[in-house]
């Protein structure tokens, strides 16, 4: 029976775990095979056991994480590197922009300055040189010549045909008031717009002063002029005896020297145009105060001034005057202004007519044939007094001249010599 027993138990099959899950009135149960159970369970220790020997070996190579990690601390400090380059190399840029802004505006306000100075310049020599030409006549130009405006605007108006000018290139004169030429600390290899607006800079600045140059050159010469026009007529006065109130003595003077303050030297030329002017108008009107003019241009004189014989007693006697062959009616002109003081018949002048001229000089037109004006009458030179003819002691038409000096008559050939040499300064 013992045996029959344990044969029993040793074949007896073994039954599979039942999972049973009750909710209510709800039953539910799982069936779970032996060989589920053992693959689950053999799964979970396969886990386990990788995750122990993986946990073992990073502990043992502690080295790879520390690898691991300077990688990425060298990774973030080329990256910290790279940033704070790029930054500095962004800090650079904007600076040296705003210094080309700076700069930039400082140029173009000087540039401006200058240009309204020459404007103000331009409208305080208008009429100066108007006057001065008007007086002196228009001079040669010397030196050289401002730029033509299309030349100008040509070179203004493209930046790729503007000269090329660098800061070695220019005097101190010009660089003073520019300072700062170029924009770049450090010049590149390519030209830069801030490059072409230097060049630009240097054009415009260059014609600007070719035409202070030009205005100061022209102040200069018409000063020179006048005061030789006013050296001309004085010495033709002078030479001729004639008697001229002018202050052109040029002593020598002397002194230490000063320089010149640059801003000054406008203002300096134009006061010596002025000046000059001035010596010129007071020179010219002390000489149109004398009787220098041809009273009958174009016709030939008959009898000078002098000792000659009389026409009609046939004896030596003084001609105080001169004749001019003239037909009867032609207009008789006043050699220079003045004041009538004579005008009616005159003994052997005839009709006669005298005009004061101040400093004791007066000239009188005799044989008339008709007064036009009157005592006290103030004439201009070249006003008609009236008209030739034949009245009083003369023999034929004529226009009988004469120029006296407190009184006394004077040769009037010496008055029209020096007329004719200064009619081109008068």
């Amino acid at each position: 029976m013992k045996q029959t027993g344990q044969s029993a138990v040793f074949g007896k099959r073994k039954e599979p775990h039942t999972v049973i899950l009750a909710r209510g009135n709800e039953i539910r149960h799982f069936t779970i095979r032996p060989w589920l159970a053992a693959f689950i369970g053999s799964a979970l220790a396969a886990i386990a056991i990788g995750y122990l020997l993986a946990t073992s070996y990073l502990v043992l190579r502690d080295d790879l994480i520390g690898a691991t990690t300077a990688r990425q601390a060298r990774m973030q400090q080329a990256y910290e590197d790279r940033i704070s380059a790029l930054r500095a190399q962004v800090d650079r840029i904007t600076s040296r922009q705003l210094l080309d802004q700076q700069l930039m505006e400082t140029k173009v306000s000087e540039l401006l300055a200058r240009q309204t100075q020459l404007s103000e310049r331009h409208g305080r020599l208008g009429p100066i040189l108007e006057r001065a030409e008007n007086e002196v006549g228009d001079p040669p130009a010397t030196g050289a010549a401002a730029p033509k405006p299309d030349e100008h605007a040509e070179a203004t108006g493209s930046l790729s045909q503007a000269p090329t000018y660098s800061v070695a290139s220019l005097s101190a004169g010009d660089t003073r008031p520019f300072s700062l030429w170029s924009t770049r600390s450090d010049p590149l290899d390519g030209e830069t717009a801030a490059d072409r607006a230097d060049k630009l800079f240097v054009s415009i600045n260059a014609s600007l002063k070719a035409i202070e140059n030009q205005q100061l050159s022209r102040i200069a010469t018409l000063a020179d002029n006048a005061y030789k026009n006013a050296d001309a007529i004085a010495q033709a006065l002078e030479v001729a005896g004639l008697p001229v109130d002018s202050e052109l003595d040029k002593s020598d003077v002397g002194g230490p020297l000063v320089p010149l303050d640059p801003s000054m030297v406008f203002d300096s030329k134009v006061k010596e145009l002025d000046e000059a002017l001035d010596a010129l108008d007071e020179v010219k009107k002390e000489a149109s105060k004398l009787p220098l003019a041809n009273p009958a241009p174009g016709h030939a004189v008959t009898s000078p001034f002098g000792v000659r014989t009389d026409p009609i007693l046939g004896s030596a006697a003084l001609h105080t005057g001169m004749d001019f062959r003239a037909p009867v009616g032609m207009p008789a002109k006043v050699t220079a202004a003045g004041v009538v003081t004579r005008a009616g018949w005159a003994g052997g002048y005839g009709r006669m007519v005298e005009v004061d001229h101040g400093n004791g000089f007066a000239t009188r037109y005799g044989h008339l044939s008709e007064i036009d004006v009157s005592v006290g009458q103030k004439l201009a030179a070249g006003d008609v007094i009236g008209k030739t003819g034949s009245s009083g002691r003369s023999t034929g038409p004529h226009l009988h001249y004469e120029v006296r000096h407190d009184g006394e008559a004077v040769d009037p050939l010496r008055f029209l010599t020096v007329g004719k040499k200064l009619a081109q300064y008068l």
